[in-house]
């Protein structure tokens, strides 16, 4: 009599990443940490910060010179799609200092070309996405009424449109991108596995995601309100604790000491 296979549905997902949990607060620890990064490498950081502030300076320009507070949102959001893209040369940093070596730029910049296929689909899909809110924004800006001094309640279809699709979109990227980058960079597996495994990682942790994209957010905020310059030292102090946070979530077959 043949033998039926029962089928585990938990293996359904077996290219997704297990993760950990961790405190609702452990975003303050992976900043700590970042701090203690940029201290030990202070060259390179400088050098990636005056890179990572020319992206935001360009931004902050073109909405200058476009004379239009609506070019900010989106363009916004569109620095923290890229953003990402762009850290891997970091990471690589915080990484060789977990393994007490000594980061240098060459290998940092070799980092980035690690996993060239899902790197580059994971660049793609973050500018297909920000095309689409480009386009999601210029549908929401139609409702915003052509007259003057508009009342509250005259603009409240396009606030509630406006913050209900930037939302969506917002916590949608967020999930998405929040550990793949790093995912795909240290174990080299493709983009959906990295995605899943990510999206799963803050679905499981989502009072400390929370918290970390409040940080994330204000830290932001801070590099536009100092006119780009404080991006110098925002944007090596985000990528460091996104590593650290990477390190803390998902989960490694052995223990892993990066304090």
């Amino acid at each position: 009599m043949p033998t039926t296979k029962t089928i585990d549905k938990n293996t359904e997902f077996a290219r997704c990443i297990e993760c950990n949990k961790v405190d609702t607060f452990a975003a303050f620890h992976w900043l700590a940490l970042a701090f203690k990064d940029m201290t030990s490498a202070p060259l390179l950081t400088v050098i990636y910060g005056l890179v990572f502030s020319i992206i935001p300076a360009a931004i902050i320009y073109s909405a200058f010179f476009a004379q239009s507070v609506f070019v900010i949102l989106p363009a916004t959001v569109a620095f923290v799609l890229i953003g990402p893209a762009f850290a891997a040369g970091l990471y690589d940093v915080a990484w060789e200092l977990e393994k007490g070596h000594k980061p240098t730029l060459r290998h940092s910049l070799k980092s980035m070309f690690r996993n060239p296929v899902g790197e580059w689909g994971f660049a793609i899909l973050l500018l297909v996405i920000m095309i689409a809110w480009m386009r999601i924004a210029a549908l929401v800006h139609a409702l915003y009424p052509n007259y003057a001094n508009p009342t509250f309640e005259e603009l409240s279809a396009f606030l509630t449109l406006g913050t209900i699709a930037g939302g969506v979109l917002l916590v949608s990227v967020f999930s998405v991108s929040a550990f793949t980058p790093q995912i795909m960079m240290e174990r080299r597996v493709d983009i959906m596995t990295a995605i899943v495994s990510s999206i799963n990682a803050v679905k499981n942790n989502f009072a400390p995601m929370v918290v970390w994209s409040i940080c994330i957010f204000l830290l932001v905020a801070l590099g536009f309100v100092t006119g780009a310059v404080g991006f110098i030292v925002i944007m090596p102090l985000l990528s460091y604790a996104s590593w650290h946070a990477y390190i803390a979530v998902i989960k490694t077959k052995k223990p892993r000491n990066y304090e």
